[in-house]
């Protein structure tokens, strides 16, 4: 049987889970038995097996990337080279992303993140209040986050939250999660009203969804920690 944590807690019912660093968590009830913890863990073996298999795959890709002068990069939804300027400035334009020269892989890395924050804060905030307005919503603020595990979020005041991950999607892509978002401010749940207002500006939006998790697939194998 495979070795695990066990977080328990107030929950009816036990679930495993497998960390982005292959190791495997059991999150069980308060009082339910260690042996028919490991019972259920015995029973999920071969599930176990498999996922360890694909999370140990990107822990290898994500320890082996690297970004360098060449490399290509994302930005919204179009490959571009990462390409040495003239000066200590970071810029980008239909086919390159500009950086500094003589900068090292971490150096590289750092100066493409300055950049995606600063597209992110333009460009998000500009689409976002453009489609606020097309859909008679109000937001209180929109901000760019280091966020790693969501692509936005709507608080109950109505601030949204973008993270600067999200340059990397193409316009359509960008525009669906923006509208989700958006939609919070009328249905602060997932209900579907909520999935009724999200299609009433995106029809496709379920095309859109998919290719998002697509996106977010790529990026569990890239590392992008700052």
């Amino acid at each position: 049987m495979y070795q695990y944590t066990l977080i328990r807690s107030r929950r009816k019912t036990a679930a495993i889970h497998i960390t982005k660093d292959a190791a495997v968590e059991v999150r069980a009830p308060l009082r339910m038995p260690k042996a028919d913890i490991d019972r259920f863990v015995a029973s999920k073996e071969e599930w176990i097996r498999a996922s360890l298999e694909k999370v140990t795959a990107n822990v290898a890709q994500r320890s082996a990337f690297a970004l360098g002068y060449g490399s290509q990069v994302t930005l919204f939804g179009k490959e571009r080279a990462i390409v040495a300027g003239q000066n200590r400035r970071v810029g980008y334009d239909d086919v390159c992303v500009l950086v500094p020269p003589d900068l090292s892989p971490a150096e590289i890395k750092r100066a493409v993140i300055r950049l995606y924050r600063s597209a992110a804060k333009d460009e998000l905030t500009e689409r976002t209040q453009r489609m606020a307005l097309v859909m008679g919503v109000a937001p209180t603020g929109i901000k760019i986050t280091g966020a790693k595990t969501r692509w936005g979020s709507c608080s109950s005041k109505n601030s949204i939250n973008f993270s600067w991950r999200l340059v990397m999607a193409d316009d359509e892509i960008i525009d669906y999660v923006i509208v989700h978002e958006l939609a919070h401010i009328k249905e602060l749940n997932h209900s579907p009203r909520f999935w009724a207002v999200v299609e009433g500006t995106l029809p496709d939006y379920k095309s859109r969804r998919s290719r998002l998790k697509l996106l977010q697939k790529k990026l569990a194998a890239e590392d992008w920690e700052e």
